[in-house]
């Protein structure tokens, strides 16, 4: 049946083109292969918008999702761009809001601001819960999961900015009843014309009520004339721009969604009892016991039907070149995930690697790791060097936001706690630092002051990355570029800036080469600022005229 839904749905859209592929060992599984087909026309005039160099751009200048009350405070100490959003999806288990819970915990890194979980019951009603504060603290009491009963659940952790106010109603996943049913989504990306989008929507009535780019993407589907679901949401797709990897709930359906450029990761899995489960990542695969099947392609909607659990696949666009985020191995990922193919852990060995081929410290005696993202980096950096790793410093994961201390004074001391030398590695050695990235240069600064203090000789920084000197359109809260610290100095600049003896980076060349073959397909904007998508200029919203004006 789904299978003909999705056949229905490229004759009654004129948006999909695909053709049908075998099936694999596991259950009813129809799959449908994106091709190279020609666009629609509708396709063709929303690729033929005006697309602008990011300057003019203002709303731009932090380029992050548009859901922010607050003031950008220089944050917790972290000098860490933040991961937007993790999702989380079962269907086809008697357990799936438990598991959905657990899943989201090991979701946890890529959002700490807010969770939900919406479930379809077996009378098909869709119920959702959500708060802010962590997976734990949310649905610490029972009872709440108690409320969402049924064999199919999505989930949702968020960011937001440093210091923003915290909002309830930007919280997914989101739920809302059209003419067709329910529907709940969950989002991780970031739509680069959803001022366009919202603007246009307005103007032809709709009514906001959050102001997340998410909300725009119910909308389109709410007002699409295809039929069925998945016509309507492919035609919604079509109108967007930048990153998205969805998950959609219905009172009978599971679907996931992934944008052509696949810039967010989305992975598929199977438990032993035949549920299917989608994540962001791998490892919270690995903690319900599902077996990782495959990625969500770029551009591929997987439609799962809970009521015989038929599994089809259909192409929401034709192919674009894959642009993968390639922060997600550097920083995001937890290291016993894989992601895009790749296992984390192994990705940033090697970025240590060729690290110090490219930029040796002949003089040092000792390498340590900026916990937790730089443990691999800095392996591989002693294992092609030669000199000893060590733990040098200890992170303590219970200090809160240092951003909330009273004064300055206060808050240099929040990062003691936060980062604690182990003295008797430090005293009296030239020590090699190796963190996975370098942004404002905050936490750096402060890195090598304590250091210092604990009686290191000379302390020599190495960045298993390239100099981060453009912002992220794509789903990834950066500062702007004026706060960018490679962006406004030489190496010379930066090295003065923070204070270590010495400095350097993975060159985007060398890190290109670790990739080979797969090198074209990274989105590696932030160091390049070569983006792959550009914002559109918003139509000019029209000014309303009053009846009685002449």
């Amino acid at each position: 049946m789904a299978a003909a839904a999705a056949a229905t749905a490229t004759a009654s859209s004129g948006l999909i083109r695909c053709a049908t592929g075998g099936a694999p060992a596991h259950g009813h599984h129809q799959v449908f292969r994106c091709s190279a087909a020609k666009p629609s026309p509708l396709a063709l005039r929303h690729r033929a918008g005006r697309p602008a160099p990011l300057q003019a751009f203002p709303e731009y200048d932090r380029v992050t999702p548009f859901d922010y009350d607050g003031e950008v405070d220089g944050g917790d100490g972290d000098d860490h761009p933040r991961e937007e959003c993790g999702v989380f999806g079962v269907v086809g288990d008697p357990d799936a809001t438990s598991l959905c819970y657990l899943g989201l915990q090991k979701l946890q890194h890529r959002g700490e601001e807010g969770a939900g979980i919406a479930a379809a019951g077996d009378d098909g009603t869709i119920k959702l819960e959500r708060g802010l504060g962590l997976v734990g603290d949310v649905f610490g009491d029972p009872a709440r999961l108690g409320k969402l009963p049924g064999q199919a659940a999505i989930g949702h952790v968020r960011y937001s900015t440093a210091g923003a106010a915290a909002s309830l109603r930007n919280v997914q996943p989101f739920l809302a009843g059209y003419r067709f049913g329910q529907l709940a989504v969950a989002h991780n990306g970031n739509l680069v014309n959803y001022q366009a989008l919202r603007n246009k929507l307005e103007a032809q009535g709709s009514i906001f009520s959050t102001s997340s780019d998410t909300e725009v993407i119910l909308h389109l589907i709410a007002t699409s004339l295809s039929r069925p679901l998945l016509a309507r949401i492919c035609d919604a797709c079509e109108r967007l721009a930048g990153a998205y990897s969805l998950l959609f709930l219905t009172a009978d359906k599971l679907l996931a969604v992934r944008d052509p450029f696949g810039f967010r990761p989305l992975v598929m899995g199977r438990r032993a009892n035949g549920a299917i489960v989608f994540a962001s990542e791998t490892c919270a695969l690995d903690l319900i016991d599902a077996t990782y099947e495959r990625e969500v392609e770029p551009g591929e909607v997987v439609v799962v039907d809970r009521r015989d659990m038929s599994v089809s696949s259909a192409c929401l666009v034709p192919h674009r070149p894959r642009k993968s985020c390639v922060f997600e191995h550097i920083y995001f990922a937890l290291p016993n995930s894989v992601v895009f193919g790749h296992a984390v852990h192994e990705r940033r060995n090697a970025y240590g690697r060729a690290l110090a081929e490219e930029s040796p410290a002949p003089t040092a005696d000792v390498v340590i790791p900026v916990p937790d993202s730089g443990f691999y980096a800095a392996l591989g950096f002693s294992q092609t060097s030669g000199l000893e790793f060590q733990q040098g410093l200890i992170r303590w994961h219970y200090s809160g936001r240092s951003f909330i201390q009273p004064s300055q004074a206060i808050r240099d001391l929040a990062v003691k706690l936060k980062l604690a030398p182990v003295h008797g590695v430090i005293r009296g050695k030239s020590v090699v630092v190796v963190d996975d990235s370098l942004v404002r240069g905050t936490t750096s600064s402060k890195i090598v002051r304590l250091l210092r203090d604990a009686g290191a000789r000379e302390v020599h920084m190495r960045i298993a990355s390239p100099p981060v000197i453009g912002s992220c359109l794509y789903g990834i809260d950066t500062p702007s570029e004026g706060e960018l610290i490679s962006n406004r100095m030489d190496l010379e600049g930066v090295r003065r800036a923070i204070g270590c003896d010495s400095l350097a980076f993975l060159s985007l060349d060398k890190l290109h080469t670790i990739y080979g073959d797969e090198a074209h397909e990274l989105c590696d904007a932030c160091f390049s600022r070569n983006y792959p998508v550009l914002p559109t200029v918003p139509e000019p919203v029209p000014e309303l005229v009053s009846a009685f004006e002449d």
